[in-house]
Order: structure tokens, then sequence, then C-alpha cells
């Protein structure tokens, strides 16, 4: 690919946008220009890219004229928006929001995984939900091996996968409960300083959240697997950065947790770390602005036959988002 690609990047102010451009500069992306769009308040702000400033411009229906690459992160009714435009002027979008993940005419990408399904694309493409993908990182070789029948799983989700105002309101909510200061949370409807909260999106007639109904729906398409199923509680933590999800996850094929770590060591994108009588399991703390996500805790589960139960960890704001989106973009 030559250096020439004029990339935008739609969001370009809020944490997952700022997070790609750092990544199409570190993985060296082919970018001759960047042009970095955002809403009108955040117009005329500017980033940095390979040491030089750039300016932020306003997003508008007629943004995307010579953009060969789009990269969306700014929410599923900017991209339902705009996206056509970009399209319609000859760009190829990488989106980051909900809004095409379920289109069958749009690929649901995660790299490792379903690379292959880029070449089927109408002109978007879509990035999973950042808890589908990290799990799936795990996930996706044990179902190559065993064949995987259904997942139960809690996630731990760290506020950044909210947005740079939860980010600012935990380290808020921290500093006022130490300084013996009222807490009033705005970002969230309960207190999320020294607090979990179940509670990950709306809620649906059925009980769950949006959310936890994205790992079921999304990895149906990213695994090529229309019967899969999982159920899933989504909880928010007080950690600024990386997810955690914890998978109890039945095969069809006997498994064991000796063939298990062997199927997990070595797979791109993925560390095995599992060493608990040495204190060495995935830490949310440890895969921060990390590329690679963790899997450990790797037992046999006791209540399911045939089951597995592991702990995977992984940077939402990376292998969740940007990088996932850029290495989409790598492979067009």
């Amino acid at each position: 690919m030559s250096r020439n690609k004029t990339v935008a990047v739609v969001g370009a102010t809020g944490a997952v946008g700022a997070e790609m451009i750092k990544v199409l500069e570190r993985r060296q992306f082919p970018v001759g220009k960047l042009l970095p769009l955002a809403s009108a308040r955040s117009a005329g702000k500017t980033v940095t890219f390979r040491g030089e400033t750039v300016t932020v411009q306003e997003l508008t229906e007629n943004s995307f004229e010579g953009v060969d690459i789009a990269l969306f992160s700014a929410g599923a009714g900017i991209s339902r928006k705009f996206a056509p435009f970009a399209v319609k002027a000859g760009a190829i979008v990488v989106d980051n929001s909900s809004e095409f993940r379920m289109n069958p005419d749009v690929p649901l990408i995660v790299p490792e995984i379903n690379g292959g399904d880029v070449k089927c694309h109408k002109g978007i493409l879509a990035n999973p939900n950042c808890t589908t993908a990290i799990t799936l990182m795990a996930l996706y070789p044990l179902h190559k091996a065993f064949g995987v029948k259904r997942v139960i799983a809690s996630s731990y989700q760290a506020v950044s996968g909210t947005g740079a105002q939860a980010i600012a309101e935990l380290r808020q909510q921290v500093e006022d409960i130490t300084a013996g200061r009222p807490v009033q949370p705005s970002v969230y409807p309960h207190q999320i300083a020294f607090n979990v909260l179940p509670h990950v999106d709306v809620f649906l007639d059925t009980g769950y959240t949006k959310e936890e109904m994205k790992m079921q729906n999304e990895a149906r398409r990213i695994m090529h697997l229309p019967a899969f199923k999982a159920s899933v509680t989504c909880v928010r933590v007080p950690v600024y950065r990386a997810h955690s999800i914890s998978v109890n996850a039945e095969f069809e094929r006997p498994v064991s947790v000796e063939e298990a770590r062997k199927v997990l060591t070595g797979v791109p994108g993925l560390q095995l770390v599992d060493d608990p009588a040495q204190n060495r399991y995935p830490l949310p703390l440890y895969v921060a602005e990390k590329d690679d996500c963790q899997v450990g805790r790797i037992r046999l589960d006791c209540a399911l036959e045939n089951a597995l139960a592991f702990w995977v960890a992984g940077d939402q704001l990376l292998k969740g988002a940007a990088l996932n989106a850029v290495q989409i973009a790598e492979l067009l």
C-alpha cells in the first residue's frame, strides 16, 4: 500500500478517536494525509500526528472528498448520518459504533478471526463491541479446537468504555470521597468510585441490557456460528482502562486444561498468563495500553459438563476499538 492514503478520523477528539490517531502512527499506517473530523464544538482544536500539528475540521456531508479510508468513532447516530456520504464520496468506512454491526451487508470483523470477510464489503465494515472482541480473542481458538456450544460470562468493564467524561467522573469522585466531599454522579446513575454497577447500556424487555446481548449476536456473525448462545452480565467497575471477562464455556468435544493451554499458546494478539501459584493472571492494570489481550485462570468447569472456565483481559480502547479498526484498515 502506498503512503498517499488520505485517512479521515471521525470523532478525532474523543477517547477512541485520539487512540486511533496514535495507532495509525505507531503501526506506520501509510497515511499521506490525516483528516481529523469532529463536531462544530471541537472544530479548530488540534491533534498531533508524526510530530506535526493538525487542525480538527468540522464534520459535514462534504468532508470526505478525496478520502480513501474513514475511521468512524463518534456514535451510532453520527455513523448513520455521515457514513453514507463517505461511501458516496469513494471512501471505505470502518465504523466503531453499533450502527452497522448486525447489518448482513456489512462485515463485522476481528482480523485474527474472520479477516477474510473484508473482501465482502460494500463500502462499510464494522468493528465489534469491545467486550465481544476481547472475549473472542481467547474463545475463538478454543472453539476451533473443541467446538463451543454456549457461554456464560460476566464482564468487568472500565469507565473509559463510556468515554472521556466517565474517566473524569471517576477521577473526580475518588478525589471528592478522599477529601470528604459529597459525590455528584452525572455520567452514571450511581457513584462509580469504590462501587460496581451491574448496568452497562440500556435495559431490554428481557431484563438483559443491549450490551449483554451483543456478545451472543455479534459472536454469531464473527465466528460464523449462528447457533452460538451466550448469557452475559455486564458490570461497570472503577477501573480507568481495560476490560476483563470471566467466561464459562461449554464445548462439543472433550476438553482438558493442558490442551487448552496448548491451543492458547502463540495465538496472534493473545498472551497466555496462567500461573496462579506465582500470582500470575491477566490484570487490567497490566494490559492497559497494550495491543495484546491476555488469558489465564484456565480450569475445568466444575458445574458444567465438558466446559472450561477462564479469565480474559484486554485494553478496550485498543483491541476493543482503535487497534482493531486500524487492523481492519490494514487488511484493506
